[in-house]
């Protein structure tokens, strides 16, 4: 057996979001009402920050992250303080298994670049003030490639793709500068829009042929370019997810169409794989990671339901990935965050704690 990691991803991780505590909805709820202050609002999330910060770390968890507690939504937040993007409210929300999300979504509306000021470089500063070096600080923002969904790109601003993906690139290879000047040095990709190429029942799949190649590509080639400046000392992982609202999914699928392209050649440290159910597929894509190469953080236990999974069945399951990728090559967390939006998951604190400690006393079992 393989002993602690000292480096991330960790043998017990997770995705990073977590369930809201009732006190802060009630702070965000006074605040779009007008009856507390910014300042009033971000005390409220300093607070809560805080506690979670320690049961994190009580939990056993080498990563830490603020839980995604100043964001409405995993992505948007971060993506409409860009330079050249701007929130709005569209007719109709993100389609998930039988419901429809708040609608929200962003679209451009200008030259793109990162913003020096975005709010979120704060925020990290914030989360690292407060781990204190006790733990590792994890932060999570949404994939470049999340730049390509449907109805983002303004044609008349960026009439060609390949233009658009070329700033894309470069406002990510400042983004990432700027998190690690801020001193943070575990950054996650958050990545739908990759891992729906790889779906058959998701409108910009309608064309199985060249088309969704020629996009599989090119995201492989937009995540690893803007890497490409990385300092050496900055491990960056990718959560490929399929939707996560409400404890509801948006799309299924294995990794097969996506696995020769992206495991094989995607430039990060470690992929976090939902793996909770038979929608993911089997762990045969797996094959496709190179040996001696990004670790695989498999998602066996589910954030979408609070049942405790079998200690037993999770390790065989690992043990059955490991036929494919070496032991010491994988690690566990659950599936996906337990809040990727404000909203939250179906299932309690408690039962969340409950998760996250249990996913760090199995890999205390199978790797020692």
């Amino acid at each position: 057996m393989t002993k602690t990691l000292t480096k991330a991803p960790f043998r017990a991780d997770h995705v990073g979001s977590l369930l809201r505590p009732d006190r802060l909805h009630e702070a965000r709820s006074e605040f779009k009402k007008g009856n507390i202050t910014a300042d009033q609002l971000r005390e409220a999330e300093n607070t809560e920050i805080k506690r979670v910060v320690e049961k994190q770390i009580e939990s056993g968890l080498q990563a830490v992250t603020d839980g995604e507690f100043r964001r409405t939504f995993f992505h948007l937040d971060f993506m409409e303080h860009l330079n050249g993007f701007e929130g709005y409210v569209p007719e109709q929300g993100y389609a998930f298994k039988g419901e429809e999300s708040e609608k929200r979504n962003v679209w451009n509306t200008g030259n793109i670049s990162f913003n020096p000021d975005h709010p979120f470089l704060q925020d990290v500063k914030y989360l690292i003030d407060t781990v204190d070096a006790r733990a590792d600080v994890k932060f999570a923002i949404p994939s470049p490639n999340m730049f390509f969904n449907d109805g983002i790109r303004n044609p008349d601003i960026y009439p060609d793709l390949e233009t658009y993906a070329e700033n894309i690139i470069k406002t990510y290879q400042d983004a990432v500068q700027a998190f690690y000047d801020a001193g943070l040095r575990y950054l996650q990709f958050d990545d739908v829009y990759i891992a729906g190429l790889g779906s058959d029942n998701v409108p910009w799949n309608e064309d199985p042929g060249e088309e969704r190649d020629y996009r599989i590509n090119l995201a492989v080639r937009v995540l690893n370019e803007s890497l490409a400046t990385k300092p050496d000392d900055l491990t960056v992982t990718v959560h490929l997810c399929r939707g996560n609202y409400r404890s509801t999914w948006a799309f299924e699928g294995g990794y097969d169409r996506i696995a020769p392209k992206l495991f094989a050649k995607g430039n990060v440290d470690g992929f976090f794989l939902e793996y909770d159910d038979e929608r993911s597929g089997s762990f045969n894509p797996l094959k496709y990671i190179p040996e001696n190469g990004p670790r695989v953080v498999l998602g066996i236990v589910t954030s979408k339901s609070g049942e405790l999974e079998d200690k037993q069945d999770v390790v065989e399951r690992i043990k059955r990935a490991s036929d494919i990728v070496p032991l010491e090559q994988l690690c566990l967390s659950p599936q996906c965050g337990f809040a990727s939006t404000h909203h939250g998951n179906e299932l309690t604190e408690e039962e969340q704690w409950a998760k996250l400690k249990f996913i760090v006393d199995v890999a205390e079992e199978v790797w020692g």
